[in-house]
């Protein structure tokens, strides 16, 4: 530092006062809570779950931690991957005794293990490995020597030197510490190392190996997904602190590679074309790149980095030859007249296509499609079609029976117990599953239309001879029809019928508007286009509702290009449907999305209108639930989708509206949350949601805070309590500096791998199974709940984790409370996975995420900056998602008019409520009234 600078610094403070005491930054260094009790309300259930105990023998004993580096004889660090475990297996074979004869975990990249320390704290071992596996290439650019002499000669073989340098040591006993409630980051270290072990193990058995899943090499553990492309069946198993103990925590798993064989054959089926004529190559080169093939007749194998400029009959190269023992002037020469002159190998079938380049950017090495195979298992990384979705989930699906003997096969088969160096950490591994004790809740009584009541039966119910608690008039709206297949008249007659039933006023539509046949082979974006100028040629003005039929069940690109026309350019509602067999079922759970988004209430809990739910309905309480959805892995350019929704109307909470923003790529911290302006302006999520539930619910604040949050792992537990919260309790400060609500803070995971299983029965567990011990963390406030029933495969539990409880819960009302709000989604006719709030989140991140995707960028699947500025480039350093039409606004929200039109509040439910604005048009119809237009409308109809 300069002398100026110096001279320029404030001078040091006072001493501090004796008296003087700091002030507490509120809500800044929470950590989760631990465990008050245990519920005992349900009916007893005998389970058994996919947790094999872990006995520890050895809990004096060290981890000895060790850093791994390797370099080339020339001094350069070694980047490519896949070659350390074969190092390190020469280093342990080759310098057994200089390592004290002990064995090692090695996790592949620049860490191992031991247990006990190695015989110095820096060793040095050169090692040498015949390169069988690599590019063996000659400059000239063709995969061999440019003779056959030279093509003759034995294989590469190239030099290592391996650093190994001790690093730490982990204490055995941190294992024992965390079963009694101890956790500290030595144990999960310490883990860390007995998942190293695992992986190892399955690493010399020749298995892919993804983070902590393991896949072998057996094409009968492999379906065909289409495109190309595999699911391959695999396991996934980590060491998890259970109140039982340690425990093993093993679960079949599922991911994507790409079919092995010839690649010409691969390109065919990836792009769904019948000849090598019509592929697309610049699709092609995307896909293709950094794959690795076997080539023929050398055997070799080499990584793609892209394909040739021009056909294989046409790209030249420079070849160098040998005359005797001297070099001679290089020649010129195609590929396709190298293999014939050189290999004796006719190419006949791509010749006049491009080759694929194995060599480096600036060294090019050219090989003939048709001489080249793709090795197995080999992970697919591109994004899934939605019918490959569809299709994986559909076929990786197992009975509960059958996952158990997966499991206990492939436990047998791994024989843990027969391996050396597992044994010296002295651990034991059981080959038996885990048994816990659950419960079976009551399911909630639910409240229709006309005062009728039912208790759902095996987590399911009906509208059979019910109606709707608050059904909707629907009046202004139409059809429109992308498909030739669908009868619409029938559709229509018998939508009618049932909503009559079920006491909804719907109104015949005005028109039916079919599509242009000659229309249906544009793209999806044109065909929109065409067909609202057939509605602006059909309507006198906008419908205040759209039902639309898609060509395609699910996979339809129309889909999003129709939601953001409608949604965004004329705040018109929308429902899609793709209808196989219309019955009454089917009309039935339309009608319910349609009164939802309309603004209706389909049905209640019977304890909602009694207003008997513990600490929620005689005391003010708001319901948060909070998701954020990320575009394809890779994608920097495509913004994350973070959506908050809250209750409405208490004390109601079947009642929901959202706001929802974009924010920095694969940024799971929601930071919209409290975005102040000005010490009066905020134009954070919170600050939203709050006003609405206020003018909801006849101008009361909340006293009591429910937030549910998705979507994040353990180890970000701790940045929920002391970032998003904090934000949270922000907000209600900078609108209350007086108001103090309590707060109850649940994580939900359902991305995690316990299941249960009824132990003599073929069938899922029943709805409403909580489980709260024995497989539940030794400390934390946790437990599990199958709330849904699980007709197919096998039930996967939500994992709830409680965070924070200001409120004062019991176990008992907190689970009934979380189990009650799995059948409140007002969408569907059966308990749902998830509590509603975080299904109602995920489903308005999806929705703008289907915006984002029409935008070009990407599919879903989260630099905290905001979401402040509409245009593309704003000052987060991200795509903005594209502001909804004003008639989306929820309605009775008082929209500020300086917003910028950054975000988006929208109900989820309810898309249009401008039900307020209905005049009747001059070119009036059948008594259907359109709304009147501003001058925002007639500019966009005409």
């Amino acid at each position: 530092m300069k002398d100026s600078e110096l001279e320029a610094l404030p001078p040091p403070p006072s001493l501090i006062p004796p008296n003087f005491e700091p002030q507490k930054v509120h809500g800044s260094n929470l950590t989760p809570m631990a465990r008050r009790g245990f519920g005992t309300k349900g009916q007893k259930i005998s389970l058994v779950t996919n947790h094999f105990n872990v006995k520890l023998n050895n809990t004096n004993d060290y981890f000895y931690q060790y850093s791994v580096a390797l370099v080339y004889e020339d001094g350069n660090p070694v980047e490519a991957k896949g070659i350390g475990r074969r190092v390190l297996d020469t280093v342990h074979n080759l310098y057994n005794s200089e390592i004290g004869g002990k064995g090692f975990a090695y996790d592949g990249e620049k860490t191992l293990f031991t247990v006990g320390s190695l015989p110095g704290t820096k060793l040095e071992f050169p090692v040498v490995l015949e390169n069988l596996s690599s590019n063996r290439t000659v400059r000239g650019g063709s995969p061999s020597g440019g003779d056959t002499k030279r093509s003759r000669r034995p294989p590469q073989s190239k030099s290592y030197t391996v650093k190994i340098s001790y690093a730490t040591k982990i204490p055995i006993q941190a294992i024992c510490n965390a079963l009694k409630g101890q956790v500290s980051e030595k144990f999960h270290e310490a883990v860390r190392v007995l998942d190293v072990l695992l992986r190892q193990h399955a690493a010399k058995q020749g298995c892919l190996l993804v983070r902590q899943c393991f896949f072998h090499n057996d094409s009968r553990n492999s379906i065909s997904i289409g495109g190309g492309v595999l699911g391959c069946r695999g396991f996934h198993s980590s060491f998890r602190a259970t109140q039982a103990g340690l425990s093993l925590n093993m679960d079949v798993s599922t991911t994507m590679i790409v079919k092995p064989g010839k690649v010409v054959d691969f390109l065919l089926e990836n792009q769904n074309v019948r000849s090598i004529r019509e592929v697309d190559w610049v699709k092609a080169k995307r896909t293709l790149k950094n794959l690795r093939i076997q080539t023929l007749p050398s055997n070799l194998e080499h990584k793609i980095i892209g394909l040739s400029e021009r056909s294989c009959r046409e790209q030249k190269f420079l070849m160098k030859q040998r005359n005797g023992n001297s070099p001679s002037d290089p020649i010129e020469i195609t590929v396709s007249e190298y293999y014939a002159k050189y290999r004796n190998l006719e190419v006949t079938q791509s010749h006049d296509y491009p080759c694929l380049d194995v060599g480096r950017p600036k060294r090019p090495v050219y090989i003939p499609l048709e001489l080249c195979t793709l090795i197995s298992l080999q992970r697919y990384t591109k994004a899934l079609s939605n019918l490959q979705r569809a299709s994986l989930v559909e076929k990786s699906r197992q009975k509960p029976q059958d996952r158990m003997q997966s499991l206990l096969g492939e436990l047998k088969r791994s024989n843990y117990a027969a391996d050396p160096l597992i044994n010296s950490t002295g651990i034991t591994i059981s080959t038996t599953f885990t048994e816990v004790e659950g419960r079976v809740l009551e399911p909630p009584k639910l409240r229709f239309g006309n005062g009728g009541d039912l208790f759902p039966r095996g987590g399911r119910w009906n509208f059979n001879n019910k109606t709707l608690v608050e059904p909707t008039k629907i009046k202004c709206w139409a059809i429109v029809n992308f498909s030739a297949r669908c009868d619409v008249n029938g559709l229509c007659r018998d939508l009618l019928r049932c909503s009559k039933a079920k006491g909804m006023n719907l109104d015949e539509p005005y028109s039916v508007i079919e599509e242009n046949h000659q229309c249906r082979r544009n793209p999806a974006p044109v065909r929109v286009e065409k067909m609202f100028e057939a509605i602006k040629q059909n309507l006198p003005g906008p419908p205040l509702f759209l039902l639309c039929i898609l060509p395609e069940r699910k996979n339809s690109d129309i889909y999003g290009p129709w939601k953001r026309k409608c949604l965004v350019d004329f705040g018109i509602v929308t429902q899609c449907i793709a209808p196989t067999r219309i019955n009454d079922q089917y009309l039935t759970n339309l009608l319910l999305k349609i009164n939802a988004k309309m603004g209706g209430i389909n049905s209640l809990l019977a304890v909602e209108c009694s207003y008997s739910i513990p600490l929620v309905s005689k005391i003010p309480t708001i319901i948060f639930g909070m998701d954020v959805s990320h575009g394809s892995p890779g994608r920097s350019d495509v913004p994350s989708i973070a959506a908050v929704v809250s209750s409405r109307k208490w004390p109601l909470i079947s009642c929901y509206r959202a706001s929802v923003r974009s924010q920095s790529a694969r940024v799971e911290m929601i930071d919209g949350l409290f975005k102040p302006i000005s010490p009066q302006k905020d134009e954070g999520m919170i600050r939203e949601l709050l006003e609405d539930f206020y003018q909801s619910t006849a101008k009361q604040k909340p006293e009591h805070i429910i937030i549910f949050r998705d979507g994040v792992s353990e180890s970000q537990f701790n940045q929920v309590l002391n970032i998003e919260l904090e934000q949270i309790m922000q907000a209600c400060k900078h609108l209350d500096e007086t108001w103090n609500p309590k707060f109850l803070l649940i994580v939900a995971q359902k991305t995690h791998h316990t299941k249960f299983f009824q132990p003599k029965s073929e069938a899922n567990v029943p709805p409403g199974t909580i489980i709260d011990n024995k497989v539940c963390h030794p400390k934390s406030n946790d437990f599990y709940l199958c709330a849904q029933n699980g007709p197919i495969g096998t039930t996967r539990p939500t994992h709830y984790h409680v965070l924070l409880d200001q409120i004062g819960f019991s176990a008992d009302d907190l689970q009934e409370l979380v189990h009650s709000l799995s059948y409140v989604y007002q969408r569907s006719t059966s308990a749902i996975s998830v509590v509603a709030p975080i299904c109602y989140a995920h489903l308005a991140a999806a929705q703008m995420t289907q915006f984002v995707k029409f935008d070009g960028m990407s599919d879903t699947a989260s630099a905290h900056s905001g979401g402040a500025g509409s245009s593309s480039d704003g000052g987060g350093g991200f795509i903005q998602i594209p502001k909804l039409h004003d008639k989306i606004l929820s309605q009775g929200h008082n929209r500020n008019d300086n917003d910028s039109g950054s975000h988006v509040n929208w109900n989820p439910n309810r898309e249009n409520v401008e039900d307020g604005r209905l005049a009747r048009s001059n070119n009036s119809f059948s008594k259907v009234e359109f709304p009147k237009f501003d001058g925002k409308d007639v500019e966009g109809w005409i």
